[in-house]
């Protein structure tokens, strides 16, 4: 794995457990290793058993959280609104976040990138003028908390600014990993089949929100977007859907007042943390003055 064309850190190992029992294990160094397991189809071969996958899963899981949290309490104490985008390739994202920070005039936003391979999108958005960094994971199909804890470190990222993680292409593998982030944002294209969000159902069901974009292109196109929908509120019944369109711009001002409120949470959870911080000082310094009475 190499963020913007460098190695990002070395001896850092990363699995995952597929829901078809598949184990990728991610060794990441100077010299990028890939090893597949696979089991319980092929559990006699490798000698894992299905308790024993369930274990490293857990395990897996586990480390990544523990970043998670990590780079959640990093975000909190800054007041940065952090979200992950999920898609399938193709589905508009980098067009979507292009559109987005030349109409948020003003707010300062940063974007971490992720794709197997190349910085083409990592490009385009530093061409709007925010800062991005770029997260190549080789074979690897989704980022995880530790690779964006140190893409955050290299961005340096400014308070109360908008943290936009595009993560790879794949509705599967990013479901299951926790980045940080406040919301998983997933994003479902009217050129992709309405039925995503029962044959994908984690990613739907552990987003808060769903876009539906490109819907300018319905007139052109056999899809039902009330059942894209009603299938997304059969496994999530909570998630929100906004229709957009990057290309129109249909959809984009609700689309921006999503990100404005979570901005403004953002902001005022840092100055609630700062304001208890000074309190806490306060009471101390109280309770010192009265010992030295």
């Amino acid at each position: 794995m190499t963020i913007d064309g460098a190695p990002a850190h070395q001896g850092h190992e990363s699995m995952h457990v597929h829901a078809d029992g598949t184990i990728h294990s991610h060794a990441h160094g100077n010299d990028e290793v890939h090893d597949h397991i696979h089991t319980p189809a092929h559990a006699h071969a490798s000698g894992l058993g299905t308790k024993r996958m369930v274990q490293i899963e857990q395990d897996i899981l586990a480390k990544n959280n523990a970043y998670a949290e990590q780079n959640r309490h990093h975000l909190a104490e800054r007041g940065i609104f952090a979200l992950n985008l999920v898609s399938s390739p193709g589905s508009g994202k980098t067009t979507l976040l292009c559109k987005t920070i030349a109409m948020l005039v003003g707010q300062t936003v940063a974007v971490i990138e992720g794709d197997q391979q190349t910085s083409q999108d990592a490009e385009r958005i530093r061409a709007t003028g925010a800062p991005a960094i770029q997260i190549n994971t080789g074979r690897g199909c989704h980022l995880d908390a530790h690779m964006v804890g140190h893409a955050m470190e290299k961005l340096a990222l400014a308070k109360d600014c908008l943290l936009m993680i595009e993560n790879v292409g794949n509705l599967v593998c990013p479901a299951a990993f926790d980045l940080g982030e406040a919301h998983k944002v997933v994003i479902l294209s009217v050129t992709e089949g309405e039925d995503k969000p029962i044959k994908y159902s984690d990613i739907f069901r552990a987003a808060s929100l769903m876009l539906l974009n490109k819907i300018d292109l319905l007139p052109h196109l056999d899809f039902d977007v009330d059942a894209a929908i009603g299938f997304a509120r059969r496994v999530n019944p909570q998630i929100r859907v906004i229709r957009i369109s990057a290309t129109s711009g249909e959809g984009m001002g609700e689309w921006l007042d999503f990100l404005r409120v979570g901005l403004a949470s953002a902001v005022a959870g840092r100055q609630e943390m700062v304001d208890g911080l000074k309190q806490r000082i306060a009471e101390l310094e109280a309770q010192l003055q009265r010992r030295s009475s």
